[in-house]
This record gives C-alpha cells, sequence and structure tokens, in this order.
C-alpha cells in the first residue's frame, strides 16, 4: 500500500513540472493530454484544454506524485493543509534543493539547522504548493 499525492494546478500543470524537473530534478514518467482521451467524444473538451495535462506520474528519487491541469477550468485548487516533504542525501543538497524550489515562491521558514536535522526549511513554491526540505542530523 502506498500514499501518493495528486496535485492539481488549474491549467498550468506542464509549467509546474517543468520547474520540478529543473529545480529538484523530477522524471515525468506519463504525460496524458485531454486530446488522447476516448472520453473526449462523449464529454467535448474547450479548445484551449486539448494540450493540457489531463493526467501525469512524476518521479523524486524512490517516490512518486501525479498531477494535472484539473477538469478544464472547473476546479480552483488551493494547496491548503499540507506540504510535500523532500529528504535530502545531504545538507549541501538540502539547501541547494530549498533556494531552486523557493525561488518566485515564499519562504516560510528560512533554512536552518533544527534538533531534528542538519538543515530543514519550509516554503510555499511559485504554485501554491507547500514545501519541507531537510536532510538527516549531522549529514
Amino acid at each position: 500500500m502506498e500514499v501518493q499525492p495528486y496535485l492539481f494546478f488549474a491549467g498550468n500543470c506542464e509549467e509546474a513540472l517543468q520547474f520540478y524537473q529543473r529545480s529538484i530534478g523530477a522524471r515525468i514518467t506519463l504525460i496524458m493530454r485531454y486530446s488522447e482521451s476516448p472520453d473526449a467524444l462523449l464529454t467535448p473538451v474547450p479548445d484551449e484544454w486539448k494540450d493540457k495535462i489531463m493526467h501525469a506520474n512524476v518521479s523524486v528519487g524512490h517516490t512518486q506524485f501525479m498531477a494535472s491541469d484539473g477538469q478544464c477550468d472547473r476546479m480552483h485548487p488551493e494547496f491548503n493543509g499540507f506540504s510535500l516533504s523532500l529528504k535530502a542525501d545531504s545538507k549541501t543538497d538540502a539547501e541547494r534543493l530549498f533556494k531552486s524550489l523557493s525561488s518566485g515562491g515564499k519562504v516560510n521558514l528560512p533554512f536552518q539547522r533544527t534538533f531534528w536535522s542538519s538543515g530543514f526549511g519550509m516554503l510555499t513554491d511559485r504554485y501554491g504548493v507547500g514545501w519541507m526540505i531537510m536532510s538527516e542530523i549531522g549529514t
């Protein structure tokens, strides 16, 4: 059994996934666009949404999350009440990831040493997704 986050980006999913590729080395392992759906014949997709992402699988390290543009403008998601936690191999890597993800976003807790981590910080990225970045104590 696994829990995998599913993020809805309300129209800018592709841009967000490109940002995650550059920022944290995310790998897109599957993309399905609305124009590829056999249901498009039954439920017409607006022309401006045909190339939007209906579903994507994204790998980060040994984990995966899923993402979508949403439901053709009927959704207005807000990423409240959770954060994605990203554990890096070292303090140097964690700090680099923190700086990269926070570019264009908001730092909620500056990257710093804590009693549980050699480096920890919290941010909201430019797409509104909350992140907690950390490294092991002593790394």
